[in-house]
């Protein structure tokens, strides 16, 4: 009983008791009877409340929110409908996917009545049919995907269940706002395997990502031994740049090889370049004087002679 309707009750049976206690019986015996119908008869409903109503068996209407009579005895609440968003929380156990892999799943579905007519005369009890449809529907989608598309495509997964038991429910008068899945355990053993075969896609990502690294590197160095081949000026630079970044450090002895000192002089670099360049020269002449006829050496010798006599 709402307070209106009680406190009005309270008032008629306190006037009627009243004026009986006065010896005007007939005149509180209206006050009392106005009392009970009052508690009877008076009805209010919540702003997400309706009421569904039946008279003598005959769908009435529906009233809400507000204040509203029902004649006593004749009408009669069958229903009162919230129409606020509610939250069923189901699960399946033991599902087996569509590559044979059990799995428990948890889920969550936000839905509210947008016919109260509907829901109150359509079927027995909806909240149970809610709770029972979302179960089946959750088997029937489990057993429809893969594992791998279960636990990665979360979002589809969601919407394919929505408007799954969103068809199955239309006829109750009820919408479904939102599925959403909360967890996908999967067997521990599985859970092994998954991780392991995890850990080894990160490891050949890894190899791929540092060998493109590699080969980049290799392509930089080759540039920039083409740019020093050029550019002699700039190997001494480098070759500078480089003893000063290994003399920061104070208090530590470093050992500089002497070819390196004798590349940051100029004249030096350049002597040494030319006896690289006259190095294959020599080795290049060397087969030459092999592969002259014996007859030629032969030659060579005769025309010697012997040595002249003095006297």
């Amino acid at each position: 009983m709402n307070p209106i309707t009680l406190f009005l009750t309270f008032v008629c049976v306190a006037i009627g008791l009243a004026l009986g206690a006065l010896g005007h019986v007939y005149w509180g015996i209206p006050f009392v009877i106005a009392a009970v119908v009052a508690a009877t008869g008076l009805k209010m409903a919540n702003t997400w409340e309706k009421f569904v109503i039946l008279r003598a068996g005959r769908l009435r209407g529906v009233k809400g929110p507000g204040l509203f009579f029902i004649i006593p005895i004749i009408d009669n609440v069958v229903a009162v409908i919230d129409e606020r968003i509610q939250t069923t929380a189901f699960s399946a156990e033991e599902a087996l996917t569509k590559d044979t892999v059990p799995v428990n799943v948890d889920a969550i579905i936000f839905w509210f009545v947008h016919d109260a007519q509907s829901a109150a005369l359509n079927i027995t009890n909806y909240r149970e049919a809610i709770d029972r449809v979302a179960q089946t529907s959750l088997r029937e989608m489990i057993g429809s995907s893969m594992l791998a598309a279960l636990l990665s495509e979360r979002t589809a997964a969601d919407e394919l269940l929505r408007g799954e038991i969103g068809r199955k429910t239309a006829d109750w008068g009820i919408s479904v706002k939102s599925v959403e899945i909360r967890d996908v355990a999967i067997p521990v053993a599985l859970q092994d395997a998954m991780s392991r075969q995890a850990q080894a896609e990160r490891e050949k990502q890894a190899r791929v990502i540092l060998g493109s690294a590699e080969a980049a590197i290799a392509g930089q160095f080759v540039e920039a031994a083409m740019t020093y081949a050029d550019h002699p000026a700039a190997l001494q630079l480098r070759a500078m740049n480089i003893i000063y970044e290994t003399t920061k450090e104070r208090g530590a002895t470093i050992l500089i090889p002497t070819s390196m000192v004798d590349s940051m002089n100029p004249v030096v670099a350049l002597a040494l370049a030319g006896e690289n360049k006259a190095a294959p020269a020599k080795a290049d002449a060397s087969p030459l004087l092999s592969k002259q006829s014996p007859q030629l050496q032969n030659g060579s010798k005769a025309a010697e002679g012997p040595p002249l006599d003095k006297h």
